[in-house]
């Protein structure tokens, strides 16, 4: 085969070794070192004097995240690989092997590096991620706090339609007080919530003991820190957001994403659309998009491939907003998908739609336009009045079109 790369070089990277084979025209070498930051400049080194331009490893866990902050500042080209894309041939699996198989494999220009943003951008999705995180964090506590009133017999849940309220967190603190007077615990009822002023005094009619006491105050107080940290990656996000204020407003127009929806996803994709040659790259790379399996003509299982989860995550969120947005072309969409397929495939063809607008929002800088609620009826309108027609006949009455004047 073709020698495309005269000088590369394979790492297989674990988490306190990495194999490096180097391939060259005067022979082959390998070396193992540790993962400590020394190890990993003295690796540059070795890479750097052997001449390599090139060097590949697998995309396994986080391993590869310390390797590449410290290659990719000596001007080697650094390629982060699927797994999947380089297995080697079954028997005699070594990490030496490996090494030189990843090095064999891009010495002949047979792989292809996944994409992996500059700095900036990578420290800009770990913070959105964390956000996350403690976001999911909070809704479980929030979980366990009512189940802890249920244990207490306490139904506040069933009145107030947040437990977290300014009026039900009240009335929470208050209980883990000891106060049990349930005449005075609805009186810290505000807004809407004073109507219910009876229906409060039988929720909060329980049997609250000192241990759900406790660890009602504890969750409390979980909650609150969750809140401060959330709060802060706020700020954060919003300061490293702030060069892309344009792309932000133009991506929260679209039905289904707010703020953070659209920060979320920057993160995830950056606004350079000029890495993804087409809508179908990225929807490809983000795992968003159909499947594609066929064998003798047949089509086989369209279950969309592994992708981004982050991104994926953030599209599905968007979708489902969407879908309770009216008059909008994207609810239409859901409604004519899932009345066929189900909710869960409207969700993922929902976000793809989504996807599909924000790279060609970000590529162009141009706004978000609705195709409109009967977008898909004047689609084939023809088709509609012949079937709607041929319904009302069978029951049995008889129909005259007319086209009203505009």
């Amino acid at each position: 085969m073709e020698i495309i790369n005269e000088r590369c070089a394979g790492l297989d990277v674990h988490k306190d070794e990495i194999v490096a084979c180097v391939l060259a025209p005067d022979g082959k070498e390998i070396k193992k070192f540790g993962t400590m930051t020394e190890d990993l400049l003295k690796m540059a080194d070795w890479l750097m004097d052997r001449g390599c331009t090139h060097v590949a490893m697998e995309s396994t866990g986080v391993y590869w995240k310390p390797v590449v902050n410290l290659l990719e500042s000596t001007g080697m080209e650094v390629l982060v690989v699927n797994a999947q894309h380089i297995k080697a041939v079954p028997g005699r699996k070594t990490d030496v092997k490996d090494a030189e198989w990843i090095a064999k494999l891009l010495r002949h220009g047979l792989v292809r590096g996944s994409f992996v943003p500059d700095r900036p951008q990578r420290e800009l999705r770990e913070l959105t991620r964390y956000r996350r995180s403690l976001t999911a964090e909070r809704a479980r506590e929030m979980n366990r706090v009512q189940k802890v009133l249920e244990g207490a017999n306490i139904k506040l849940g069933s009145v107030a339609s947040d437990i977290l309220g300014k009026s039900a967190k009240a009335m929470l603190e208050q209980l883990v007080k000891g106060v049990e007077d349930v005449s005075l615990l609805s009186d810290l009822a505000k807004g809407k919530l004073k109507k219910k002023k009876q229906e409060l005094e039988k929720a909060l009619r329980g049997l609250m003991g000192e241990h759900q006491r406790f660890i009602l105050g504890e969750q409390l107080k979980h909650i609150e820190d969750l809140d401060r940290r959330i709060v802060r990656l706020d700020k954060e996000v919003d300061k490293r957001l702030r060069p892309f204020k344009e792309q932000l407003q133009l991506l929260d127009e679209i039905p289904g994403i707010n703020r953070r929806g659209a920060e979320d996803i920057i993160a995830e994709t950056g606004v350079d659309m000029s890495r993804f040659p087409s809508e179908k790259h990225i929807a490809s790379w983000s795992g968003i998009c159909p499947g594609n399996n066929e064998s003798a003509g047949k089509r086989k299982s369209g279950r969309s491939r592994p992708g981004s989860p982050h991104l994926r995550v953030s599209l599905v969120i968007a979708a489902h907003a969407a879908s309770h947005t009216k008059g909008t072309y994207l609810s239409a969409q859901y409604r004519r998908i899932a009345a066929r397929r189900g909710s869960k495939r409207a969700a993922v063809a929902v976000g793809h739609s989504i996807l599909v607008v924000i790279y060609h929002i970000l590529k162009t800088g141009e706004r978000y336009n609705d195709l409109g609620l009967d977008y898909f009826d004047k689609l084939n309108e023809e088709s509609l009045i012949k079937r709607t027609t041929k319904r009302f006949e069978s029951l049995g009455y008889n129909i005259s079109i007319e086209k009203k004047v505009a």
